[in-house]
């Protein structure tokens, strides 16, 4: 085994184990070889952080923003010292090429931990509001005992993102890492110790579809977040609202990124690219709909196919290596599902669509995939498929593409490729989604908010705007003189 931790949960500042629970195989995708075991948690295990938590955050919401931030900014300090070890634990996590996970997953875990804990003392403020004799002010108040659920893409930076702004407004977290990647929160939750974090205030247990529950609906926890599937999280906001909890969702998408005529091509067919072959095409905000001007259809194709059938693929850990396995043997099948469903309505295959030949069989990899000629009704333009799967459609005008990108449930992101920067702002204000980009895709700093509409959720990450989901605004009138009664 090659990264089995000391146990499988860490509670209260120390490992935690009870091996009444559910086996987990944590699997390496490039091989498929076990690195690691772990237990879900049992019910005891769940009470057992709730507790720790609860115990643990008033607390900390007595410190000063300032001194909370001040850990959060050495724990980012930690991070960036050991990205290397970080880095190469979520490749084995997840089987994202190291030359990725390098650049995009711990740094943007550092990233987040060192923003809040920046921003907090500013951002936390309240307002002071004058009303003649009388004034009122309003503070900004931790909710208590949050619970974070991530998903298996970014298991990391999920944890920070979560983390981050729940710890800095003064409360505690219970957080779920997903049963395909759960190693990587373990060790944020060290490093949150070791910087100064206060035993008990941010906690990871393992689990399954079992272990959500027990978590949502305990009458303790007050915010649950969730990183996930628009099918879980409706299961989720279900269970959370019997309680009345804050909830914040982020979910699926099945986004348009629009191509028009007059758009530099080398940079729109490299967003493309970057928005669905990225992460193995493992991205939620990923670009899957690219829409493309009939104009230049052939030659972005074309052009297109060259560079994806150069992409290298190969042993994750090989910095050389650009695209590697999906996170799980269940995950490819889905991808395949998909992609018979493509042509059997239809759809051209361009390019990819198979298994590589140069990797391990065992490993579970896939062809970064193109579909032309794609129509509005096919599967694959309305379904998120979540794997290294490019569907290109092709439009007339703005109004059409407009109009066709916005007949989705879907609301997560979208993005635009024009050289005329008045059309690129008219056309994202008609847009129907969270996040939008011109001209890029799929940057996601932690200094700007994101997050969906529609069924892709609510509430947003990240930004100062994150820090109104982790507190409730607390209103106090003061009287300055005698009180006046009619009776």
């Amino acid at each position: 085994m090659r990264a089995q931790p000391k146990a499988s949960h860490f509670i209260d500042g120390e490992y935690v184990e009870d091996a009444a629970g559910t086996v987990i195989e944590s699997i390496y995708p490039a091989t498929g070889e076990v690195i690691a075991r772990l237990y879900a948690a049992t019910p005891a295990i769940v009470e057992k952080a709730i507790a720790a938590a609860k115990r643990a955050q008033p607390e900390w919401a007595a410190m000063s923003p300032t001194a909370r931030g001040r850990i959060l900014k050495r724990a980012a300090e930690i991070m960036r010292e050991r990205n290397r070890e970080l880095s190469e634990l979520e490749t084995l996590d997840t089987g994202k090429p190291i030359q990725e996970t390098i650049v995009a997953d711990p740094t943007s875990g550092a990233d987040s931990f060192e923003f809040f804990g920046g921003i907090a003392p500013a951002a936390l403020n309240g307002d002071y509001i004058p009303l003649g004799g009388d004034f009122a002010y309003t503070k900004r108040v931790p909710l208590g005992v949050c619970v974070g659920i991530g998903a298996w893409n970014y298991p990391q930076q999920i944890a920070c993102w979560k983390g981050a702004p729940a710890l800095v407004a003064g409360n505690s977290m219970v957080f779920k890492p997903s049963e395909d990647t759960p190693l990587g929160a373990l060790k944020i939750a060290e490093i949150l110790i070791e910087a100064g974090l206060p035993k008990g205030l941010y906690n990871v247990v393992q689990g399954d579809r079992s272990t959500g529950p027990l978590l949502v609906n305990h009458p303790d926890v007050a915010k649950v977040s969730l990183t996930g599937s628009v099918p879980t999280g409706r299961k989720v906001y279900e269970a959370a609202a019997a309680g009345l909890r804050h909830v914040t969702m982020e979910l699926g998408g099945k986004s348009p990124l629009i191509v028009f005529d007059d758009a530099d091509l080398e940079s729109a067919i490299g967003g493309a690219m970057l928005g669905n072959f990225y992460s193995t095409g493992q991205v939620c905000s990923n670009g899957t709909r690219v829409f493309v001007q009939k104009k230049i259809k052939q030659s972005f194709l074309a052009r297109l196919k060259e560079r994806t059938d150069a992409i290298v693929i190969g042993d994750p850990m090989d910095e050389a290596t650009q695209l590697g396995p999906m996170v799980s043997t269940a995950q490819r099948d889905k991808v395949f599902s998909y992609i018979e469903k493509g042509k059997s309505e239809g759809a051209r295959l361009v390019t990819g669509g198979g298994i590589p030949n140069n990797v391990s069989a065992e490993g579970t990899y896939i062809q970064p995939t193109v579909f032309a000629d794609v129509t509005d009704e096919m599967t694959i333009a309305r379904e998120e498929i979540f794997g290294p799967v490019m569907c290109v459609l092709d439009f007339d005008d703005e109004a059409e593409v407009v109009a066709r990108a916005n007949a989705t449930e879907f609301g997560l992101s979208a993005g635009v490729f024009t050289a005329d920067l008045t059309r690129a702002h008219r056309v994202v204000d008609r847009l129907e989604a969270g996040t939008l980009w011109i001209n890029t895709y799929n940057l996601c700093p932690v200094e700007i908010p994101f997050g969906g509409s529609k069924q892709s959720g609510f509430g947003r990450e990240n930004s100062a705007e994150a820090l109104k989901h982790y507190t409730e605004l607390k209103t106090v009138y003061v009287g300055m003189g005698p009180v006046e009664a009619p009776y």
